[in-house]
């Protein structure tokens, strides 16, 4: 029977890109993260010094919400990490069979050097044009629901992109020129999926929709007219861009949870109402 405190790889990623997704925390020790850089999607790494008492109750202090442990194979470091997060007040678990169990599953690990832009806090930076539509929302949802939770999103007016990106250090997206960008017919969208190794059924039919939404190939999928009335009726309701993006995260939960639990379901009427004819 597994420990009370512990999580199976099988029960992380159902919860991961859902909002029900809790924090993770990589404890590998240094040296084993160096031979293999690689995090589960989505997870902060904590370096050595970062295990002490000191220092895991001043992290403690900045987590909410349940957090999983992660380490090299599920022993000393996770266990040991999430008892002490515990003893902080933090729901805690770790990972059964740590990060090891999670390859074998076949499960997907992203590359954390593909983010070549941070804050004095390890948040990603982002910058892109302001008044979004499809995939300026899209982006933003898959970074914070599988590559970085804590990501910062700016919005500026479109000439000031690729100034504001390097005055702050940020990375510039959906804008012609930059490396997260457009690539022949591919959105940003798709070029996210394929630098950070995000391959899932559930991404890839997303990615179908969103590459139709966005560039007017409506064809590509059933969903993508549907994707795109929504994201421009967002696009009217909102005149702060980051209002609109707290309400997309939320369309793109939905669609994410259609792509992967609900695409053989169907609905009519009249329904089945259990009476006799």
């Amino acid at each position: 029977m597994p420990a009370p405190d512990a999580i199976s790889c099988d029960q992380l990623a159902r919860l991961l890109g859902t909002p029900k997704a809790p924090t993770l925390l990589d404890v590998r020790r240094d040296a084993i993260r160096a031979t293999d850089p690689r995090l589960l999607p989505g997870a902060r790494a904590l370096a050595e010094t970062d295990l002490t008492p000191e220092r895991l109750a001043a992290i403690a202090a900045d987590l909410s919400g349940p957090v999983v442990v992660v380490c090299a194979e599920g022993h000393r470091l996770s266990q040991g990490t999430a008892a002490w997060l515990r003893h902080e007040g933090v729901q805690a678990e770790y990972l059964l069979g740590g990060q090891a169990a999670w390859l074998a599953a076949g499960l997907p690990l992203i590359d954390p050097a593909k983010i070549t832009a941070r804050d004095g806090q390890g948040r990603s930076l982002w910058v892109t044009r302001s008044r979004p539509k499809v995939d300026r929302i899209a982006c933003p949802w898959l970074i914070r629901r599988f590559i970085d939770p804590r990501a910062v999103f700016l919005f500026v007016a479109p000439a000031e992109v690729e100034g504001v990106a390097e005055r702050f250090g940020a990375m510039p997206y959906d804008i012609e020129g930059v490396f997260w960008s457009h690539r022949a017919d591919l959105c940003t969208f798709d070029v996210l999926l394929s630098e950070f190794g995000l391959s899932t059924p559930a991404l890839e039919r997303l990615a179908l929709i969103v590459r139709g939404a966005d560039t007017a190939r409506l064809d590509l999928a059933p969903e993508a007219a549907g994707l795109l009335a929504a994201s421009l009726g967002l696009s009217r309701m909102y005149s702060d861009d980051l209002a609109q993006l707290e309400a997309g995260i939320a369309l793109y939960d939905a669609f994410y949870r259609w792509a992967r639990d609900a695409t053989d379901e169907q609905h009519n009427w009249p329904t089945n109402s259990g009476k006799s004819k």
